[in-house]
C-alpha cells in the first residue's frame, strides 16, 4: 500500500483537483491520499476536501487550522500515512497514471529497496505541454551533494520516516534534500526507475525556474549537505 502525502496551502482548484485526479486514478488503485491543510482559518479547500472525501474513501484530509510552513504541514500529512511505501508530491504537480504501477512493479522484483526514485518533466500552466525533462542517473551521492537531483517522484519505506523522523523546518525551502540526504544514508537498496513518472508544474518564479527567487533555500541547501557530512 502506497501513502501519498502531499501538504496544501491555498492551493488553487484547478491545480489541487488536477493532482487528485493523477493519484486517484492510478492504475495501481492500493493507495491512500494524505492531505493536511495548512491554509489558516476559513479554508478556501474546506469545501473540496470534504467533496473529495465523500468521493473516494482513499482520501484523508488534516485541517491544521494555520499554516506551519512547509516541513511541518507536510509532516502532519505523513502522520496520517498508514501504507508500506510512502510517497512524497506537491499540491500543485501531477504523477503519471502508472507511477505506483511502475513502483510496485520494481518492489515485487527486489523486496530489500528502501527508496525508490524517478525520472520527471515539467508541465505548463495549462496541463498541455510538458517540457525540460530530467532524466536522472542511477544514486550517485556526490551529485546529490552538488544539487538535489533526486527531487521527486520520492518514494520510501515508512520504517525510514518512523526511524529518521520527518522534515526538519530549519531546512525550509531545502526540506527535501535533507529528508533524502537522511534516508538515502540509511537505506540498504536505492532504487531508480528511469522513467518520466512525475509532471512538476511550472511556476514562472518557482525556485526551477527562477533560481534567485528564493535565495535562502540555496543556502538551507547548503546547510543540509553539511550537515550530512558531520553525520558520515
Amino acid at each position: 500500500k502506497f501513502s501519498i502525502v502531499i501538504p496544501l496551502y491555498k492551493t488553487p482548484k484547478k491545480y489541487l483537483l488536477e493532482m487528485v485526479d493523477s493519484v486517484l486514478q492510478q492504475t495501481y488503485s492500493n493507495l491512500e491520499l494524505c492531505l493536511a491543510d495548512g491554509s489558516g482559518e476559513d479554508s478556501p479547500l474546506s469545501g473540496i476536501l470534504k467533496d473529495l472525501q465523500k468521493r473516494d474513501s482513499r482520501v484523508k484530509v488534516k485541517d491544521l487550522g494555520e499554516n506551519l510552513g512547509i516541513a511541518e504541514n507536510t509532516n502532519a500529512a505523513l502522520a496520517m500515512a498508514k501504507g508500506d511505501y510512502i510517497v512524497l508530491a506537491d499540491h500543485d504537480d501531477l504523477m503519471a497514471l502508472d507511477a505506483l504501477y511502475e513502483c510496485t512493479k520494481a518492489l515485487n522484483e527486489n523486496r530489500n529497496i528502501d527508496v525508490i526514485y524517478t525520472d520527471e518533466d515539467k508541465v505548463d500552466m495549462d496541463s498541455k505541454e510538458y517540457f525540460d525533462p530530467n532524466f536522472k542517473p542511477d544514486f550517485n551521492i556526490d551529485y546529490l551533494c552538488s544539487v538535489n537531483y533526486i527531487c521527486h517522484l520520492f518514494v520510501f519505506k515508512r520504517e525510514l520516516f518512523e526511524t529518521l523522523g520527518g522534515f526538519r523546518k530549519e531546512f525550509d525551502g531545502a526540506q527535501d534534500h535533507d529528508l533524502i540526504l537522511r534516508y538515502t544514508e540509511k537505506a540498504k537498496v536505492i532504487h531508480h526507475i528511469p522513467k518520466v513518472l512525475y509532471h512538476w508544474r511550472c511556476h514562472i518564479n518557482s525556485t526551477s525556474v527562477n533560481p534567485e527567487s528564493k535565495l535562502y533555500a540555496f543556502e538551507n541547501g547548503a546547510k543540509a549537505v553539511d550537515e550530512h557530512y558531520k553525520r558520515i
